[in-house]
């Protein structure tokens, strides 16, 4: 007996979704809410770096970047010296763009206070309303570059000392970590997405 196929799965149409990398980050990790303090400075660095460029080509460089940064750990980051920073402008594996470089060290000491006196996935929270805002956008030029919640967001970090944190970058940040669902309404994860923001407990201030 033949078996017929699956349909294929409806995706948003991303410029390069076709690509296995990024189909995978679409399918398992673009619009999941969580509030893991580690996992959200990871992702507000390499977002700073994404500023201009393709999320794209940050994915293919993000192991890299967790290599050169050792992990993402705070501490060593807000202690990068001279050196550290040559280090990176002539790592080949990573975006080599000496503010971008500086701004993640200036990032980590400003995640290393707010951390003093709380958690930076309770602020972010905070910030944009305490809650994810679940859209219902048909076709992809509906939806919005930047909204009022990331301009907001934008001004509360770059009070604090981060960087490289403008209104549109925080709002692709905001729609990769679930705080606003934008996957299309005909995508395949639209609604998987929204049950687990229904059922997210926004961390407290």
């Amino acid at each position: 007996m033949t078996r017929t196929p699956p349909a294929e799965l409806i995706r948003c149409p991303w410029h390069g979704i076709d690509d296995p990398l990024y189909a995978a980050y679409h399918d398992t990790e673009w619009g999941v809410p969580h509030a893991d303090d580690q996992r959200l400075f990871e992702k507000l660095i390499l977002e700073s770096f994404q500023a201009g460029l393709s999320w794209l080509t940050i994915l293919k460089k993000r192991e890299n970047f967790r290599a050169a940064f050792h992990q993402f750990d705070a501490e060593k980051i807000a202690s990068f010296g001279p050196r550290d920073i040559e280090r990176l402008m002539a790592d080949t594996g990573i975006i080599r763009n000496r503010a971008k470089i500086q701004a993640a060290v200036s990032s980590a000491q400003a995640y290393l206070k707010l951390k003093q006196n709380g958690s930076l996935a309770a602020m972010l929270w905070d910030e944009i309303g305490g809650g994810p805002v679940i859209n219902r956008f048909a076709r992809h030029g509906d939806v919005p570059p930047v909204t009022e919640g990331s301009r907001r967001l934008s001004k509360a970090l770059k009070s604090r000392g981060f960087k490289f944190v403008g209104p549109t970058t925080m709002y692709a940040f905001m729609q990769a970590t679930g705080m606003v669902n934008d996957h299309l309404v005909t995508c395949h994860r639209h609604g998987p997405c929204a049950i687990l923001q229904r059922a997210f407990k926004v961390p407290s201030v």
